[in-house]
């Protein structure tokens, strides 16, 4: 059909039949790369286009959650804590002075005793006896001094008339004296008896609570046996031994004479029997072992609520700071460049302030800084501040700053 045209529109023809071009001959992986890239190139359009018109920052934090507390000016006492040792004021070991039967104990085990209150009886019989007879021994003794006596006045008579020699004078005389001396010394067997037969009778040379009875009745004592029939230990008063580093003597030197050296004492975790008491008794060396030096305090013990052997917490007050910047305990933080603590400014950020501690009580803390009364510190949620960011305070009440008890 086509025969007539010329051969130049053949060839036209023949290109315009041709099959155009289609993405869909492509193969499905180069069609999934060519998706994946224009997703990629459409997010980087987006980002490029929200950095021009919005800005390029990072979306701000939210504020930090704190709880603060005021800082106070205080007069604070600096203690030093230690623990200490309750002793007796007097400790006996009560033995026999005489040799004897033990016929009775007159007191209750741990029982408390007065002075000369009776505690052991023994038998009285051989004292008794040892008494009668040198009572007898006394008068036999006298009546024979005072026939001595007489003769030798008589043969002093006799003699001035030469009745007698001047040798039976003398003779006479001496056996006056020598019964003289001895009803002097019958005397002293007569009291020697006496105060035996009383010492048949133990009684306590203290105030003091009795321990076990080491030697019951029945048993034979013997006079001063290094084994004791009981031991009493004197518990009102008692004292209360303890030990501080030889770093703090100077304190307890000025404490000591200004008379203000005093020592509070409780159990432990029972703060009802605390009882302050002056130290009365500072040693006289520190021990080159421990670099200690021993401090002793004497209370009356009236309740009996504290024993020989006891272990008590002690609290002495080795100084008062005046007009002392104070913080509660969590305030304070610990960083590579010393103690620091949160302030928060009055437009609301956390500002860091270093400080120096004088005294930590464990429940407030007295510092030296540019901190001032009423400033407000930052006590819980430090670990999310950042200086000069702002913190949002929790709660609508400032915590009160209240120090522990001295």
């Amino acid at each position: 059909m086509q025969n007539w045209l010329p051969q130049a529109f053949k060839e036209r023809i023949a290109l315009d039949e041709r099959p155009s071009f289609s993405v869909w001959e492509i193969k499905p992986t180069w069609r999934l790369g060519l998706a994946i890239a224009g997703i990629v190139l459409a997010l980087l359009l987006g980002w490029r286009f929200t950095v021009l018109f919005f800005g390029s920052g990072k979306p701000e934090s939210p504020p930090a959650p704190v709880r603060i507390a005021l800082a106070q000016t205080k007069s604070v006492e600096v203690l030093e804590h230690t623990i200490g040792t309750v002793l007796a004021n007097a400790t006996v070991q009560v033995t026999a002075r005489v040799e004897g039967q033990i016929l009775s104990a007159a007191f209750q085990e741990g029982q408390v005793v007065h002075k000369d209150d009776v505690l052991f009886v023994l038998d009285p019989k051989p004292f008794v006896a040892a008494l009668d007879q040198t009572q007898g021994q006394l008068a036999r003794d006298r009546a024979l001094l005072v026939s001595a006596q007489r003769d030798a006045v008589r043969y002093a008579q006799l003699a001035k008339q030469g009745a007698v020699s001047a040798s039976q004078r003398d003779q006479t005389k001496a056996n006056a004296q020598a019964l003289a001396a001895a009803v002097v010394a019958d005397k002293g067997a007569v009291d020697l008896a006496k105060l035996n037969l009383q010492y048949a009778t133990i009684r306590s040379p203290i105030d003091g609570k009795t321990g076990p009875i080491l030697l019951q009745p029945g048993n034979l004592v013997k006079a001063n046996d290094v084994n004791p029939l009981v031991v009493i230990t004197q518990i009102q008063p008692v004292k209360v031994s303890f030990f501080l580093p030889q770093a703090d003597l100077p304190r307890i030197q000025n404490q000591q004479r200004s008379g203000e050296l005093k020592a509070a004492i409780e159990a432990h975790g029972a703060p009802q029997t605390r009882v302050l008491t002056p130290v009365d008794f500072v040693s006289n060396a520190v021990d080159a072992k421990t670099g200690t030096i021993e401090l002793r305090a004497t209370f009356d013990n009236a309740d009996n609520r504290f024993v020989p052997g006891q272990l008590l917490d002690v609290s002495v007050g080795l100084e008062r700071i005046a007009d002392a910047i104070v913080v509660p305990h969590e305030a304070v933080n610990v960083g590579p460049n010393g103690n620091y603590v949160y302030v928060v400014t009055r437009d609301g950020t956390a500002k860091m302030v270093t400080v120096s501690v004088l005294y930590d009580s464990g429940a407030t803390t007295a510092i030296e800084g540019e901190v001032r009364p009423n400033d407000k510190v930052i006590t819980d949620g430090q670990l999310l501040v950042k200086p000069g960011k702002p913190v949002a305070i929790e709660g609508s009440r400032v915590r009160n700053n209240r120090p522990a008890q001295q």
